[in-house]
């Protein structure tokens, strides 16, 4: 399975909420409420999730909504905090397509985190189809689509995001992953290779690297790459991914 670091939930644009509470109510600062409770959702997000349920009262609106849905990922409610983003996206207003498009690609990312990747390819897609020369969108719905064993397509993904977006790594690296699931090793060989040039640090190159390496009958570069990904990014999951193909790369060679 194609695989990336899921990052950057919190939306950077303050979303739609009315200027003041209820009526006969003290005017609320919705805007500041809002980065209030997104900053906990890094720290603690039961605490967003409570301060969320007080500021909906208030008349937090759709950006309360957004909130709460986000320290629902943080908590790992993934299916919860899908549907509810999902919900918001479809509200919210259609002449503000920003909004909207990240929205979708926030609840894509929950319904991977939730390991269904149908229903992020379908919240993906309705993201493209408001931006569709959009690069990061396009890689999310490659690892939806890799996810559900469409490499093809998943490629395809990826060719038109590095044409949007040329000298990535990242999405060499991707599309090496997707190559080789196609057994297309040679392939997948050139864009880890391009990759390394571009970054030769990158845990997920060094760690592609090291298992075309191994296919390719080459255990000790192989090794030697796996390894360079414990020293450079120890506590991640390229390292985790790494140790355990160093082990089973010594149980072979028993």
């Amino acid at each position: 399975m194609i695989s990336r670091f899921t990052g950057g939930l919190a939306l950077t644009l303050i979303l739609a909420t009315p200027t003041f509470a209820a009526q006969d109510t003290a005017p609320v600062d919705h805007e500041r409420e809002y980065a209030a409770c997104m900053t906990l959702t890094n720290t603690k997000p039961a605490d967003a999730l409570a301060s969320a349920g007080a500021w909906e009262a208030k008349g937090g609106g759709d950006a309360v909504r957004h909130c709460a849905a986000v320290a629902m990922i943080r908590l790992g409610r993934y299916d919860e905090a899908a549907v509810r983003l999902e919900a918001l996206a479809a509200d919210l207003d259609p002449t503000n397509a920003g909004l909207r498009i990240g929205v979708l690609a926030q609840a894509g990312q929950a319904w991977l985190l939730a390991a269904d990747a149908e229903r992020a390819l379908a919240a993906q897609t309705a993201a493209l189809a408001l931006a569709p020369d959009n690069a990061e969108l396009l890689i999310d719905r490659s690892i939806s689509l890799a996810t559900l064993t469409r490499y093809w397509d998943a490629v395809d993904d990826l060719n038109r995001a590095f044409d949007l977006a040329p000298g990535r790594a990242d999405i060499l690296i991707l599309r090496a992953s997707a190559y080789r699931y196609l057994d297309t090793l040679g392939l997948a060989r050139d864009d880890v290779d391009r990759a390394l040039i571009l970054e030769p640090n990158n845990p997920d190159g060094l760690l592609e690297r090291g298992i075309l390496e191994r296919l390719a009958g080459k255990p000790e570069a192989a090794r030697a790459d796996w390894q360079r990904v414990l020293i450079i990014a120890n506590g991640t999951p390229a390292a985790d991914a790494a140790r355990g193909n160093l082990t089973r790369l010594e149980n072979t060679a028993q």
